[in-house]
């Protein structure tokens, strides 16, 4: 079997090996419609330029690029946050892009990282779409998966085990004597997505509760679907006692909503999110959390980058996640005597009264 060589994806993509070699490199220095010709006739033959590429990344940038689903999400905010100061004190610089939750944005950003020749990327990637994160890895780029992964590609990971968690969150709410507990679910084409959700369905039968489908609603990670998924959760004809939302910004809009229609949350309804953020202890009531360490998998996925970059080969990371148990999810008769007797405690003594 012959070898397929520059010369052959050059002449197949009608355009001269010296512009076939800068593409397959990551050279800026070409035209969209080379790098998309080349790109492909790269595809089609089959052509792996691992070893080619990296003999060609011959000079550093001092650059790395961090690809996060959703900047507006606190979680991935925080994340940046994170792994900008941690490749600041080992001499890298950090260029941000957002995916905004589309698999398009990403890959747009991804190929615009690749030009730039950044000296190795982390991605928190979008959905099951390989094909650009692919390329990452075809072209020799040092690549990290945080928080997602996606099947069948083999890089670096680090990510959370959020089954203990989840599980602790099931067994505390029903240990208070929810039945009926409602879940919204991220999107199933993301890896949290669906381990959460294999995780909530694994928890609620282990805990004997009602596993009713119509009390799982799908959502896409953003506050809207989280708002959307406590309406059409009480909307049933036996609506649930307590509701976990599987991120921060879901239950952004669950809160959201419920304060609307003017339900307490911790007496009329419970409510557990997943993902702490710092504002969430100062709500009131304090909202119930399955927390995982954001500046560790921030630390944890530097290093791990660091580490790739350097030609080693490092073993994936699984955090930990604990359940915080506050007062969104407390007994209600409880909560109910606790804000009485601080209505009573705070309010003014009037003429007449002992």
């Amino acid at each position: 079997m012959n070898t397929v060589t520059i010369k052959d994806v050059a002449a197949r993509a009608g355009v001269s090996a010296a512009t076939a070699s800068r593409v397959l490199s990551g050279n800026p220095a070409t035209s969209e419609d080379s790098r998309r010709l080349v790109e492909q006739a790269a595809r089609d033959l089959d052509f792996r330029p691992n070893l080619q590429a990296r003999a060609l990344r011959s000079t550093r940038t001092d650059t790395i690029g961090l690809l996060v689903s959703d900047v507006r999400n606190p979680f991935f905010a925080d994340l940046a946050h994170t792994v900008e100061q941690a490749a600041l004190e080992t001499g890298y610089v950090t260029m941000l892009g957002n995916a905004n939750e589309r698999a398009e944005q990403q890959n747009r950003y991804l190929d615009t990282l690749i030009a730039r020749r950044v000296d190795g990327v982390i991605v928190a990637p979008q959905g099951d779409d390989t094909e650009t994160v692919q390329q990452l890895v075809d072209r020799g780029i040092p690549t990290v998966f945080v928080d997602r992964v996606v099947p069948g590609i083999d890089v670096p990971t680090v990510t959370t085990d959020s089954s203990t968690g989840i599980r602790h969150t099931v067994e505390h709410l029903a240990a208070l004597g929810h039945t009926r507990i409602g879940y919204i679910a991220g999107p199933q084409s993301v890896s949290t997505g669906r381990e959460r959700f294999e995780a909530y369905q694994d928890a609620i039968v282990t805990a004997g509760v009602s596993a009713d489908p119509d009390l799982v609603v799908f959502g896409d990670f953003q506050a809207a679907s989280g708002s959307a998924g406590v309406s059409a959760l009480l909307a049933l004809d036996e609506p649930p006692t307590a509701i976990f939302a599987a991120d921060s910004l879901m239950a952004v809009g669950a809160i959201a909503i419920l304060n609307r229609l003017g339900l307490r949350i911790g007496v009329d309804i419970a409510l557990v999110a997943f993902d702490d953020i710092e504002w969430f202890s100062l709500l009131e009531p304090a909202l119930s959390v399955v927390a995982h360490s954001v500046e560790d998998m921030g630390r944890v996925a530097v290093e791990l980058l660091l580490d790739v970059i350097a030609g080693n080969h490092p073993a994936s990371v699984r955090l930990p996640s604990e359940l915080i148990v506050r007062a969104s999810s407390a007994d209600p008769i409880a909560t109910d005597r606790q804000t009485a007797s601080s209505r009573s405690a705070a309010e003014p003594s009037r003429p007449g009264r002992n």
